[in-house]
């Protein structure tokens, strides 16, 4: 008689925005903790999104808010208290971990360690969301003006992927965010991804991802935004199976609804990918096995 191996363990290493602590999302971050458990996840990680160091980074929402970057800086403050508030609350019934979400424009990185210092987070999210310092997962506008800067959209990927690069570099994150969120307004980026120089850049960063045993995020948010396939594409998912790194799902929720939205379908196709589904979880610098402590 064979012995079925034990099921998935739901788990997000990229969870947690709300609408507490960021713009762009809905709802009290309690609430967002206690969908996390109602909805069977074993562990996840909330990540709200670094302050910037000046104002010339705020977002349109942040600005219609009222935000400023010390104003920005004391709500993080606030997150970050309020986040071990609720570690502690609700320790008994599932592991969170307390997290942050980086930049890379001019100035982020800098910027990142020292909060990282300074807060002491059990990991943090490396993501790149700004070339030319514009954002270029905001509107297709900045999507396509980010581009004529670079000098087409083949050399924004160029760019990207070579941000990316001075990020982990820099950072050497413990995750590694949506790692070709580039992609987001490309319908032709299967192609482009294969382009020489395109994907050179690509296996230079999943090396040095591999060097410093990092995690990358499976975020399956892009489904939900009508992508066909989640934060890592497939073949770029394969060349890190082969590489022997991690990689673990995130959905990226920014409020109830989106809480394991699509969590299941990103975690069928790891299994099927080949990938090891013993999630390795971040903690302190590396990463270990769920359930066992660094």
């Amino acid at each position: 008689m064979s012995i079925s191996s034990p099921p998935m363990q739901r788990v997000s290493v990229h969870g947690g925005h709300s609408g507490e602590f960021c713009c762009h999302a809905e709802d009290p971050l309690e609430e967002i903790v206690r969908a996390y458990i109602d909805r069977g996840f074993a562990w996840f990680g909330v990540t709200e999104h670094m302050p910037p160091p000046e104002n010339r980074f705020l977002y349109p929402d942040e600005i219609a808010a009222g935000f400023d970057a010390e104003s920005l800086y004391e709500r993080f403050v606030r997150y970050m208290n309020e986040a071990r508030r609720l570690q502690r609350k609700y320790a008994p019934a599932v592991r969170m971990l307390v997290a942050f979400e980086t930049e890379a424009y001019s100035g982020a990185l800098a910027y990142a360690q020292t909060l990282r210092r300074r807060f002491q987070p059990d990991y943090i999210l490396g993501s790149v969301h700004h070339v030319n310092d514009l954002p270029i997962d905001a509107t297709p506008d900045q999507y396509f003006e980010s581009a004529e800067i670079s000098g087409g959209v083949d050399a924004l990927y160029c760019d990207y992927f070579d941000r990316q690069h001075e990020m982990i570099d820099a950072l050497q994150p413990e995750v590694v965010g949506h790692f070709d969120l580039i992609r987001i307004f490309d319908a032709d980026y299967p192609a482009r991804l294969k382009r020489p120089e395109i994907w050179q850049r690509i296996q230079r960063n999943l090396a040095l991802i591999q060097k410093h045993d990092l995690i990358l995020d499976f975020n399956v948010r892009a489904m939900m935004k009508g992508m066909a396939e989640p934060y890592v594409a497939a073949t770029i998912l394969d060349a890190a199976r082969r590489m022997g790194i991690a990689v673990v799902p995130g959905d990226d929720s920014h409020g109830i609804q989106s809480v394991g939205l699509h969590m299941d379908q990103g975690m069928a196709l790891l299994q099927k990918a080949g990938f090891d589904t013993c999630w390795r979880l971040p903690s302190g610098g590396r990463a270990t096995p769920a359930g066992k402590e660094a």
